[in-house]
């Protein structure tokens, strides 16, 4: 499982990388893992205003659906079209071409907030247990 250390984690599998004042979110390898083969995702649309922990979106595999809750706060600037064309993507990508949202960050300090590599992959390892 791949877990890369300079990202943010969620408890509830996604995770975030922020450049400026800009989010990227995506589902971490452990999520996809779990959900096995990604057969529809549901991305929200440009311009929809994201409260932290609201839901903004759903991933339906061959075994679940799932719904994606926003990491932090702001405005949803880019939605990845492509990887709800090519679902296979987030599979086989999903810390790089397998991104979901970009959000305009609302407050800065809930990405300092979220939990870092080693507490991430600690929630995970309990969670096999």
């Amino acid at each position: 499982m791949a877990v890369p250390t300079d990202l943010r984690y969620t408890p509830t599998h996604e995770w975030v990388r922020v450049e400026g004042d800009t989010a990227t979110i995506g589902i971490t390898d452990h999520a996809q893992a779990e959900l096995g083969d990604i057969v529809y995702l549901e991305l929200p649309e440009p311009g929809r205003v994201l409260a932290r922990e609201e839901v903004f979106g759903t991933v339906e595999s061959v075994k679940a659906v799932s719904d994606l809750y926003a990491p932090v706060s702001g405005e949803v600037v880019e939605a990845n079209t492509a990887a709800a064309d090519a679902t296979e993507t987030v599979n086989q990508d999903p810390y790089g071409a397998g991104w979901l949202i970009r959000v305009r960050l609302a407050d800065p300090t809930e990405f300092e907030a979220l939990l870092d590599a080693a507490s991430y992959e600690k929630i995970v390892e309990e969670a096999a247990h």
